[in-house]
């Protein structure tokens, strides 16, 4: 008798070609698998302790679509495919069914992968490389797919639907976030239901937050040669299934988890915006495994080099995703659909994006999956945000994206760290990227709020970090500081890393408040790096993408020292600002005019004069004024949006009074300045004495219209 035996004919009926995936209806399964190239799929099902017990040969192709259905399987069944058809690398195809391969649009994966030369669609060490076949079975070695009961009672669960002018982003990693927080229950932490306690999210809600960005949340691989030495890939950016998260982050092994999280971070008002890796799969090059697409339909999947046994890498990680072809495509906006409508997540963050618009001649904003996702009923409606780079030839897009999209701005964040450090000649940019980088974004009706503002992120140093190292310090990461970048603006402030200088200390902390105070005031969206509202620092490490532990998780008991607190409520203040005042926060580009006296922007020296062409373009000038004018609108009773503000930076080596310009009806009044002690006051002739490397906030309140007759 055959090891799988042959599943009855009578058992099995044609089923539909769609939905794809293994979708229950209650009474049995249909399974639906996209393979352009396929001859024969067989489904594959594992009993509890991941043993096959049958394999089953879907009965009907349709329309490049593999389908069948088994009225008796349930939720929670394992399952993977195996895939007939050429093993042709030369002319793209790999198929190898002695390899199983995950379902992609498995809804939950079981179990994780263990490394084994049977993962490999080629003889590993053979002498024709990946031209070679190779016959073991690599179901032992595989996690699952399980089939999922989609019911779930959301109950009041409602998207918070927060304006673009409102947001503001907090970068996090699901185990960085709790792993460590004190509040949260042992077994909880690293997982989902950790994000919905209470601990975490009046953390978030009080500092001003109003989206939660996840780290990539999908399932997915953690690098061999990370495993050999002790590390793992900690980010996630490495996807194997789009549609199941990562079985590490789930503390109750059900989906459901996930639902619940977000239902519960909805409940705090926030936002849940996923990081997302459509660009690549962790199935590699020519030489990386067969995990699943490789083995389903490798030439309609990736995109191929003019010698289709090789792959593009406009990723750097092996492989490309290829979103000209249809099932491609399909399969990455029916993912996203499914985040949104079953999960209810409410935007976002696509990795490279520059991939996913790259046509066949190069980049194009019109591409397929970006016009595919403008038309999108579902998904033209939630937030989009593009790393609007990739390594690939056009690759850097920043500003080229369709109306609809927010992008990752890097030149704020180089611009903002170098105005701080004391670099020359920053000053006229800087002017443009706070006030929303227009020179970028103000086409098509994009408004400001297209612009993602941040100084930090997960990929390079922390906030702490950037005013405390002059170079990276990777040694953890086992490449003798290979990796990582060097290009990182930082500056230590005369010693690096930990120091007990107190002057240092000082001068550390203000600049971290000029950093965050240049953030939060800016047009735009700003971002915030998990952490940095209290100052934790990665030691130097500037690439922690394989760190899973206390090097990358966060220290709340930072948060709660004297200095981490005092952090704290300087953002939270500042964020507090930013809401009151919407002169911060604009909805639409504005600019100076020359032939108005009282104009919403103007640019003024230290001595109250107009900013010129030559002071501009001053190369040593550090020091300038920036006047928001408020609402013109009269009321009995002015609010803040009538209000008029002036930011005040000294970005220079030395002590600045600032001519404070007149404003009749009302003093000024100092609301936030990064001066720690002796906070700054105005003196008798109304200026404003800043030491070197501070800023300020003023505001000044227009008169009381009179009261009519």
């Amino acid at each position: 008798m055959s090891a799988h035996p042959t599943v009855p004919g009578s058992r099995v009926r044609a089923g539909r070609p769609f939905p794809l995936g293994a979708t229950w209806d209650g009474v049995g399964v249909n399974f639906s698998l996209y393979s352009r190239h396929a001859t024969k799929v067989e489904l594959c099902l594992f009993n509890e302790r991941g043993r096959e017990v049958e394999r089953i040969v879907l009965p009907e192709y349709t329309d490049e679509i593999w389908h069948g259905y088994l009225p008796d399987a349930r939720p929670g069944q394992r399952y993977g495919y195996r895939v007939h058809g050429p093993y042709a690398p030369d002319a793209g195809h790999r198929f190898n069914p002695n390899k199983l391969l995950l379902d992609p649009y498995a809804r939950q994966i079981v179990g994780q992968l263990k490394w084994a030369p049977a993962l490999f669609g080629y003889s590993i060490g053979h002498r024709d490389k990946d031209l070679s076949f190779d016959k073991r079975d690599s179901a032992p070695f595989m996690p699952k797919c399980a089939v999922v009961d989609p019911a779930f009672t959301w109950g009041h669960d409602r998207p918070p639907c927060v304006a673009w002018e409102d947001t503001v982003i907090y970068e996090a990693h699901v185990r960085g976030l709790t792993m460590r927080h004190p509040d949260v229950a042992e077994a909880a932490r690293g997982t989902f239901s950790a994000l919905k306690h209470d601990g975490v999210l009046d953390h978030l809600r009080h500092l001003g937050a109003t989206a939660l960005e996840l780290l990539p949340i999908h399932a997915h691989v953690d690098d061999q040669h990370l495993l050999e030495r002790g590390l793992r890939n900690y980010w996630g950016y490495n996807t194997l299934a789009f549609f199941a998260p990562d079985p590490r982050l789930l503390s109750t092994n059900a989906i459901a988890e996930f639902k619940q999280m977000v239902a519960g971070v909805h409940a705090a008002g926030l936002e849940v915006i996923l990081d997302v890796v459509y660009n690549h799969t962790a199935e590699g090059n020519e030489l990386g495994p067969t995990l699943s697409f490789k083995g389903i339909d490798n030439a309609s999947y990736y995109r191929l080099a003019d010698d289709p046994r090789y792959y593009i890498n406009d990723t750097g990680t092996g492989n490309t995703f290829d979103l000209t072809n249809a099932g491609a495509l399909r399969m990455v906006m029916d993912s996203l659909r499914y985040w949104v409508q079953d999960m209810h997540v409410d935007g976002f963050r696509f990795d490279l994006a520059t991939i996913l618009g790259r046509e066949r001649s190069g980049f194009d904003p019109s591409g397929s999956f970006l016009d595919a996702v403008r038309q999108d009923p579902v998904l033209s409606q939630v937030k989009l945000i593009a790393e609007p780079w990739d390594i690939g030839p056009g690759g850097y897009q920043l500003g080229q994206f369709a109306p609809g999209w927010a992008e990752w701005n890097d030149k704020f964040r180089d611009n903002v760290r170098a105005l701080w450090r004391g670099d020359g000649g920053q000053l006229a940019e800087f002017a443009t990227r706070i006030m929303g980088s227009a020179d970028l974004f103000n086409h098509k009706g994009r408004r400001p709020a297209a612009s993602i503002n941040f100084v930090t992120a997960h990929d390079g140093f922390t906030l702490h970090d950037l005013v405390s190292y002059n170079d990276k310090h990777n040694e953890a990461n086992g490449e003798d500081g290979r990796d990582g970048s060097d290009h990182n603006i930082s500056w230590n402030h005369g010693v690096e890393g930990p120091t007990e200088d107190a002057a240092v200390l000082a001068l550390r902390a203000r600049q971290m408040r000029n950093l965050l105070a240049s953030l939060l005031f800016s047009q735009g969206t700003p971002m915030l790096l998990a952490g940095d509202e209290f100052g934790r620092t990665q030691q130097g490490n500037n690439n922690a993408y394989c760190q899973d532990n206390e090097l990358t998780w966060l220290d709340w008991a930072q948060a709660g020292s004297a200095a981490g607190a005092q952090q704290a409520a300087f953002v939270r203040k500042a964020l507090k600002l930013r809401r009151r005042y919407p002169q911060l926060r604009r909805g639409r580009f504005l600019e100076a005019r020359d032939d108005v006296a009282d104009t919403a922007i103007e640019w003024l020296r230290a001595d109250g004069g107009p900013m010129h062409e030559a002071d501009w373009n001053d190369p040593e000038a550090r020091v300038l004024m920036l006047k928001l004018g408020g609402n013109d609108a009269h009321s009995h009773e002015p609010g803040p949006e009538h209000e008029t503000l002036l930011l005040l930076f000294n970005a220079g080596h030395g002590e600045v009074r600032f001519d404070v310009p007149g404003v009749p009806e009302r003093p000024w009044r100092v609301l936030l300045t990064s001066v720690d002690s002796p906070a700054p006051a105005l003196d008798a002739q109304g200026g404003l004495t800043l030491p070197e490397r501070s800023m300020a906030l003023l505001a000044s309140r227009r008169a009381r219209a009179p009261a009519a007759a």
